[in-house]
């Protein structure tokens, strides 16, 4: 049956709360993933940038003894190159680790404040991590 309008507007609010933690949940693993995995192209990049004449010119001492312009154009050239495998490398890792952990199923829909009795999702599945059910074979990530 319906809820009241309060009760649903509670409901609403309690739902909104918590699908906004399982998203930013979700986005500060991608930020931690992906900043591990992108971390040599991040380095090799900014050295490029760091010691190139024409965009930083540090005084640094690596800059005048090791880096000029042309290893500078070569180390930003690289890491521009390696970057695609390794954003390709880390989406695979955070799918995976989404998948594994059912981060996507922690997700409720709306129709969970405005009728009264529905049961929540990750309940009905065994728990937040559906640690007491099986693996469910409908679930596919594609990558």
């Amino acid at each position: 049956e319906p809820r009241s309008t309060w009760c649903c507007l509670a409901w609403a609010l309690m739902i909104v709360t918590m699908n906004s933690l399982v998203f930013l949940v979700n986005l500060l693993l991608m930020f931690v993933i992906f900043t591990i995995v992108l971390l040599p192209t991040i380095v090799v990049v900014y050295f490029g940038f760091q010691c190139h004449s024409q965009v930083l010119h540090s005084a640094a001492r690596y800059c005048k003894t090791i880096l000029d312009d042309n290893s500078s154009s070569a180390l930003i050239i690289l890491g521009f190159i390696i970057m695609s495998p390794l954003i390709v490398a880390a989406m695979a890792i955070y799918c995976s680790l989404a998948r594994r952990f059912h981060l996507f199923m922690c997700f409720q829909p709306y129709s969970r404040a405005v009728y009264k009795g529905v049961k929540w999702r990750w309940y009905e599945e065994g728990g937040l991590c559906r640690c007491a059910k099986g693996w469910n074979t409908q679930v596919k990530v594609w990558v």
